[in-house]
């Protein structure tokens, strides 16, 4: 069974490709901590994900859930959605992510740790 990794510095595209082709093929889970900068991928469901970042300490209100599509090389390779992003306390009622600031903020993260 492949490993959750968690993305603490800059890894490549191709490196995200691989991650992806030992689960789904073309797609990967990500879970992204705002508040620390980092991520973790690989995982069957976002929610393992999420618990491996949980248990390093990370907070359950910085954690959101993307999917990362690595051989599509336009913006929609990156896409909001998770179960974990229904959240109605924090004002998210969907499995996207409402809030534009937040969307900005996950791209970037993705952008530094993805080169």
């Amino acid at each position: 069974m492949p490993e959750i990794k968690i993305i603490l510095q800059p890894i490549s595209r191709k490196e995200v490709e691989v991650i992806a082709s030992e689960r789904f093929g073309d797609m990967v889970k990500g879970v992204v901590d705002i508040e620390k900068k980092i991520m973790a991928l690989g995982g069957e469901l976002h929610a393992d994900e999420e618990t491996i970042l949980l248990e390093q300490g990370s907070k359950q209100e910085n954690l959101w859930g993307i999917n990362l599509y690595p051989g599509v090389h336009d913006d929609s390779w990156l896409e909001f959605d998770s179960m974990i992003n229904i959240r109605p306390k924090q004002g998210n009622r969907s499995r996207g992510i409402e809030d534009i600031l937040i969307q900005h903020q996950i791209r970037d993260i993705v952008y530094m740790l993805i080169q």
